[in-house]
């Protein structure tokens, strides 16, 4: 499962030290080198985006990924706020 960053997160320092801008396309990932490169596809939509991981989570639930605003809205994501993605290391 995948969801996305809020609004509020922008501006923030990521665990890497980068400032998250909610336009780029990265996402979070728990365990994965920072800079690894995803491509995340969305299974209720099909399509896909790829990522770059630059932080750390998330930490709710099932979640395995939170992608920035931009990257949610690339997939069809946006709208559903979490739900269920294919993820693939480049």
């Amino acid at each position: 499962m995948a969801s996305f960053y809020a609004e509020k997160y922008h501006g923030r320092k990521t665990a890497n030290g980068e400032t998250f801008n909610m336009n780029d396309l990265t996402a979070a990932h728990k365990t994965l080198a920072f800079n690894t490169r995803l491509r995340v596809t969305y299974l209720k939509t099909k399509k896909s985006v790829i990522v770059r991981v630059n932080d750390r989570g998330p930490f709710v639930g099932n979640r395995v990924l939170d992608l920035s605003r931009a990257a949610a809205i690339e997939i069809g994501l946006f709208d559903d706020g979490v739900g269920e993605v294919l993820i693939e290391i480049l």
